[in-house]
């Protein structure tokens, strides 16, 4: 399946057989089922079985799996078992080095040889969520084309720095333009978003997608499928973005045409870098479907 760009990414735990099922049917660009956090310890290792099973089925849209962190007892053993042609990518939590990326990167891409799988199909989506991690980042985006887009986890991120999160997120924006900035370094496809843990406010979840947007960020995590729809709205183009998008355009080849690279459009001045904003705004849309 194509992967890309992901706007919403719906979690759903992997111990609840009827949840599991529901999640590829709630309209985000993936689904996660998870053996991380919403696992208790006793039931991890019987959930893998479950995970997979569900993953087998006919499904509509994208199946990941969110797996323990590396360093847990439980990773290798995750992987061992969940990886296969039913899966389309794993999100490792907690990832803090490259080393890590590395060695998970080394042991899926031996079980999909030993499955006659595609080399890369799978691909493994980082979450930063800790001080190390952030600190390792840029090592962490570049480590290997498995690694196409990285993801911040903040609930995880403020525990272990003694952060206290508040509503506008303002204690965030230095960790996610560094994620995003570490990105684009290293020419990945757009970071995702941390889970907004408000799930019933969807107005704060609509500025909250706004902001990260607005940083370079192309998609979130979500943890109800009543955010979805709200997600998804606020990381596709609109069509008043759209319209102007497709008049900057016109107007500067116009111009272009008459010889001249800079102008006013609507009253804001218009060059090349903007003109190529407005081709990517298109773009986008395109990959979209919208």
């Amino acid at each position: 399946m194509t992967r890309g760009p992901f706007r919403s990414l719906l979690f759903a735990p992997g111990n609840h057989p009827r949840k599991a099922k529901k999640v590829f049917g709630a309209g985000a660009d993936a689904a996660i089922l998870d053996l991380e956090d919403a696992v208790p310890l006793a039931e991890k290792p019987a959930t893998r079985a479950a995970v997979v099973e569900a993953l087998k089925r006919p499904r509509d849209g994208l199946g990941y799996v969110r797996v323990n962190a590396f360093d847990t007892e439980f990773c290798q053993g995750d992987l061992a078992q969940v990886v296969g042609p039913w899966l389309d990518g794993i999100v490792l939590p907690k990832a803090e080095t490259a080393a890590e990326l590395q060695s998970a990167d080394n042991q899926v891409a031996k079980l999909e040889s030993d499955q006659d799988m595609e080399p890369g199909a799978i691909d493994i989506v980082p979450i930063i969520e800790t001080a190390k991690g952030l600190a390792a980042v840029s090592d962490i985006a570049g480590c290997g084309s498995r690694v196409r887009r990285l993801s911040f986890g903040a609930v995880d991120f403020a525990k272990d720095m003694g952060m206290r999160l508040t509503l506008d997120e303002w204690e965030l924006t230095p960790a996610r333009a560094a994620i995003a900035l570490a990105s684009r370094v290293a020419r990945l496809d757009a970071p995702l978003d941390t889970v907004w843990v408000h799930y019933r406010d969807k107005v704060g979840l609509k500025e909250s997608a706004g902001r990260v947007r607005d940083l370079g960020f192309q998609g979130k995590f979500c943890i109800h499928p009543g955010q979805v729809a709200v997600v998804n709205e606020a990381f596709t183009p609109s069509g008043e973005e759209v319209a102007k998008a497709e008049n900057i355009i016109a107007a500067f080849e116009e111009a272009e045409a008459a010889g001249s690279a800079s102008i006013v459009v609507d009253g804001f001045f218009v060059d090349y870098p903007v003109v190529d904003q407005a081709r990517r705004t298109l773009e986008l849309v395109k990959m979209i479907g919208g």
